[in-house]
């Protein structure tokens, strides 16, 4: 076991050789080091303080560390670390001392057992009851964990969702969707959108039982997974206004077009069916004024050029976009221009696709730009 460095953090662990997996003996993935960083910048973007902080999968607990050394002073109160990993307790103690930290002094809770169990508060004795941020980052779907977390997440807390089982959601694995999500996806250039919009139902479907209103306030598609920051708002009135919002997203193999429905069989104008993804969140994905605070606060450059292209997406938070090479594909032309594109359709770009323009145009406005 080596001695790694992350941004302000050392911890013992070592790089996966291939594949990260689950059975390592200290799960560290290095990819997601851009997801930690965000996570980071978020909290300290927005005026929540003194909060008591869970991380009920924390791996090698590199991210709970840099919570410690890198969040603002009066951010914590306390802060919950666990893994049911054998031997994590052990390592763990190690990293704290490693970084000049004390479990004392930095008021750390640690555990070594099953995530629900630990959130609900078993087997530890200075548990909070609730908690002002839980962050779900398990290997795979975060569906065994949701329900304990909802509701253990108090009224204007932070859920952090990670899902990394991306064929589950994009459509690689129909039954697996509909099995796990409840609902159907959408295997094209939209599907990592559509993914991230399913997602966000199943885990507000599983705040309302609650009377929780969870609201997406920076959601995004990178690399390998899928990431949502839910703010946990009270009230039934609130929780029957996110349940409009959930929706059907029809889609028209024949000539593109798109939009959303109440119903799930709809006729396109170009004559022919349209198929149906969802239900699925046809709400906002981005608060631009926290992205624009977080733009302001990033001390993290590698993030910028992301964080930037989420503020301008934010600028037209609609429900899918459309691809300029898969309608130049479609109808045999070549691709406009992008910033020709751009400017025609009053449009801006998007981060699901290096290729895609969100826009109100009509499809008929887009296929003028193409020919």
């Amino acid at each position: 076991m080596h001695s790694l460095h992350e941004h302000s953090v050392k911890i013992f662990a070592d790089l996966p050789e291939k594949d990260v997996s689950k059975k390592m003996e200290v799960f560290y993935n290095p990819v997601m080091a851009s997801h930690r960083n965000i996570a980071i910048l978020l909290l300290n973007s927005i005026s929540n303080t003194e909060m008591h902080l869970a991380d009920p999968l924390a791996g090698s607990g590199i991210r709970s560390l840099r919570f410690l050394k890198e969040l603002k002073p009066g951010k914590i109160a306390r802060l919950y670390v666990n893994d049911k990993k054998e031997g994590f307790r052990k390592i763990f103690e190690k990293n704290i001392k490693l970084n000049g930290l004390s479990q004392e002094k930095n008021k750390i809770t640690l555990g070594n057992t099953e995530a629900n169990k630990f959130l609900a508060g078993q087997h530890t004795a200075d548990f909070c009851g609730y908690f002002d941020y839980i962050d779900i980052d398990p290997f795979g779907t975060p569906n065994p964990f949701l329900s304990v977390a909802v509701e253990r997440i108090k009224r204007q807390g932070i859920l952090a969702v990670t899902a990394t089982d991306t064929a589950a959601l994009t459509g690689t694995y129909e039954k697996v969707t509909k099995r796990k999500y409840w609902a159907m996806p959408l295997r094209n250039y939209l599907m990592h959108e559509i993914g991230l919009r399913i997602l966000i139902r199943k885990v507000q479907l599983q705040g309302v039982q609650f009377d929780k209103a969870l609201v997406p306030i920076l959601s995004y598609h990178k690399e390998h997974y899928l990431r949502i920051y839910f703010r946990a708002e009270k009230g039934k009135e609130k929780c029957d206004a996110l349940l409009k919002q959930h929706l059907y997203f029809l889609f028209c193999h024949h000539c593109l077009n798109f939009k959303t429905s109440v119903f799930n069989k709809e006729k396109c104008n170009c004559g022919k069916e349209f198929v149906f993804a969802g239900p699925l969140w046809v709400g906002k994905l981005f608060d631009t004024t926290l992205l624009r605070e977080m733009i302001k606060n990033n001390p993290f450059p590698e993030e910028q050029k992301f964080l930037e292209v989420l503020c301008t997406e934010s600028a037209f938070d609609l429900p899918g976009f459309y691809d300029l090479h898969a309608l130049a594909r479609k109808y045999k032309k070549e691709p406009p221009k992008m910033e020709m594109a751009l400017k025609k359709l009053k449009g801006v770009r998007t981060h699901f696709s290096l290729t895609g323009v969100k826009s109100k145009a009509r499809i008929k406005e887009v296929l003028k730009v193409l020919r």
